[in-house]
């Protein structure tokens, strides 16, 4: 018999937390690891992350991109509706291995929504949906449950595998972008910049992987606790 405690939530959800909140701390330690040792290494190609950045966009036809600072530690991103590059500190100015590995990651961002990379079409017509999914699925369940009507409960999971659907997707973009940075790299740097372009965004990658997995986890416990109740 499960141990059930607050808002009908037996112990299998409070294990898939506690799995979730390690699997998430060791993908970020290891990624902000694998980013502080090719941070101290100098790469090959020339000039600073946001130098190699813009050549890689106007090399790419996506010349039209800007490129500015964001606060923050790898805090970098695409933001399509400013067309613009953000990047952290010391992506921005430095020009070490990961700063430039970063850089060009972002820069993939930007090609592919140049370019009409599908999977990247498909997030961003996906992110009106998610931003409600995200913020309304717990208190539709919290709802359903608290006032035993588990179609909300089913509406609330219903969220969920959006949101969920989203962070799967999310995954061939992320992916795509770290191989046209690699790719970038390495035909314009050296070995070594290949190398330590594809070990800093494969770390990046497992952050991605690791929150898909445990979302899928959570996802997975929500439809076997509650997926066939009205129906019983």
């Amino acid at each position: 018999m499960p141990l059930y405690y607050g808002y009908g939530i037996d112990m299998g959800y409070y294990l898939i937390a506690l799995v979730a909140l390690i699997i998430g701390g060791l993908a970020q330690a290891y990624i902000r690891s694998t980013y502080r040792k090719w941070s101290q290494v100098s790469a090959n190609v020339p000039g600073t992350g946001a130098d190699v950045a813009r050549r890689m966009l106007a090399e790419s036809g996506a010349d039209g991109v800007g490129i500015t600072r964001t606060p923050g530690s790898l805090t970098d991103h695409y933001d399509p509706r400013d067309n613009t590059l953000h990047l952290s500190d010391d992506n921005y100015r430095g020009a070490s291995v990961a700063s430039v590995a970063v850089a060009c990651h972002e820069a993939g961002h930007a090609i592919q929504a140049a370019q009409g990379f599908g999977f990247y079409r498909l997030r961003t017509a996906l992110v009106p949906v998610v931003n409600v999914a995200q913020q309304g699925w717990v208190i539709v369940l919290l709802f359903g449950v608290f006032l035993n009507m588990f179609g909300l409960v089913k509406i609330a999971i219903a969220l969920f595998g959006v949101a969920v659907l989203f962070q799967v997707v999310t995954l061939p973009v992320e992916i795509d972008a770290s191989r046209r940075a690699v790719a970038y790299l390495s035909q314009n740097g050296s070995g070594l910049d290949e190398k330590g372009a594809r070990s800093v965004l494969t770390a990046a990658a497992l952050t991605y992987v690791a929150a898909a997995l445990t979302s899928i986890m959570q996802l997975l416990y929500l439809l076997g606790r509650y997926g066939g109740r009205g129906e019983e």
